[in-house]
């Protein structure tokens, strides 16, 4: 498995962190295991709630229905024209509250769409034979452009010597005695 952010080749499936830049790999190795796909993601979009704009509405025209045609009609068949009326302006005023109350404060109904499967870029997967190069990737020279302004070109005119690598070796090894 490779590092998506550096292309670091990780030496197990099992490591949770890059070692190179240190990014978090715990969620690559699930993806390459179910094939770029995460099936918490299909277990979040089937949960369903219950308290949502649209059963606010839906409770809403029931009370409404309930308080201000049923309850004064059976009042009035049982004589009782005082309940009726207060039962009417109760189911009038009771519905206008919970209308606006589940408008304002429920969360929508609508779930979000998750995607299918997230996309793994490629070669993530795909061990490179050890020792082998990275495959070629070709640029067209007309779709280069410079770094900013303050980029300057290195003055490769003057190049410094660096010294020998054996007496450099060899004063360690006298500095040790």
């Amino acid at each position: 498995m490779f590092c998506p952010q550096c292309g670091q080749q990780q030496v197990s499936q099992e490591t949770r962190f890059c070692s190179r830049c240190g990014f978090q790999m715990g969620l690559v190795a699930q993806l390459l295991a179910y094939g770029g796909f995460l099936p918490q993601l299909a277990e979040l979009g089937k949960t369903k709630k219950f308290f949502t704009k649209k059963t606010g509405v839906i409770f809403s025209v029931f009370w409404f229905i309930i308080f201000t045609m049923l309850f004064p009609a059976l009042f009035g068949i049982a004589g009782e024209d005082e309940a009726a009326g207060v039962s009417a302006i109760f189911g009038v005023f009771g519905t206008m509250m919970l209308l606006i109350g589940s408008l304002a404060l429920l969360p929508s109904s609508k779930t979000t769409a998750l995607p299918a499967a997230v996309e793994v870029p490629r070669g993530l997967h795909q061990p490179i034979a050890h020792g082998a190069l990275p495959p070629q990737q070709s640029h067209p020279v007309s779709s280069y452009a410079p770094p900013a302004s303050s980029w300057r070109a290195p003055d490769t005119g003057e190049l410094a010597n660096r010294g020998s690598v054996t007496e450099n070796t060899t004063r360690l090894l006298k500095h040790d005695e």
